[in-house]
């Protein structure tokens, strides 16, 4: 598959269409705040780092809380070199090992149930949806330190600071469906205390449906920044 993407461009709708097919989490745990990124928001960040930054294929990639396994694998679909994804549930890697064989993707990506920490390689690229912060405060920090030690560039996800629906209502009428934002003073200071450096921050919109019981509506809409990071040579 690494070599056909190399001598292919794969349309930002065959990304979704193959990423619609990976299995969500039977039964997510808020308290790990296991929302599953959206097809959208995955194929928007994967074809902005593959063909934007030329930063997937013949990458090494890693999946920092990969969940089921989307990011990984949409990495491994567009011709990374190799990919490996990290998940504290074992339930979710067992998903993510089952969606790889399927998508004939399992001699590429390898799966390890466990702590964030466990993390001792370098990678090219490290790509990450981390909890953001609204079970546990500064959930996100941890995977921000991990992401900026193993990985020379991190795509990092991240609630944005405040409900725009402003923002929101622009970001339906953008046709790329992302647009450049001030970055958190918060994360900037945490990046560029661990060595990196905040290059860009994209918005955009990301659609969840009702998983918990605490959730009132059937779906909520809300904005996501992605976070483009250098660690410093």
């Amino acid at each position: 598959m690494g070599n056909l993407a190399e001598k292919r461009l794969i349309r930002k709708l065959d990304l979704e269409l193959f990423l619609s097919q990976i299995k969500p989490h039977p039964s997510p745990k808020a308290n790990l705040e296991q929302y599953t990124v959206s097809e959208s928001v995955a194929a928007s960040m994967l074809y902005f780092a593959a063909y934007v930054h030329n930063d997937i294929i013949g990458k090494t990639v890693l999946d920092l809380g990969c969940g089921t396994g989307r990011l990984a694998l949409a990495a491994s679909f567009l011709g990374a070199a190799s990919v490996v994804g990290v998940d504290i549930d074992k339930t979710a890697i067992r998903i993510a090992s089952e969606s790889s064989k399927n998508a004939g993707l399992k001699d590429n990506v390898n799966w390890v149930a466990g702590d964030i920490d466990a993390v001792n390689w370098s990678f090219d690229v490290v790509l990450q949806n981390p909890p953001f912060g609204v079970q546990k405060r500064a959930a996100d920090r941890r995977f921000l330190e991990k992401a900026l030690e193993a990985g020379q560039t991190v795509y990092s996800l991240h609630k944005h600071p405040s409900t725009d629906e402003r923002l929101i209502k622009m970001l339906k009428a953008n046709p790329e469906g992302m647009l450049r934002v001030t970055p958190s003073k918060f994360i900037g200071k945490l990046v560029e205390k661990h060595n990196g450096q905040v290059e860009a921050v994209y918005a955009m919109s990301m659609t969840i449906p009702r998983m918990f019981d605490f959730h009132k509506k059937t779906k909520h809409t809300f904005v996501v920044d992605l976070y483009l990071i250098k660690r410093n040579s």
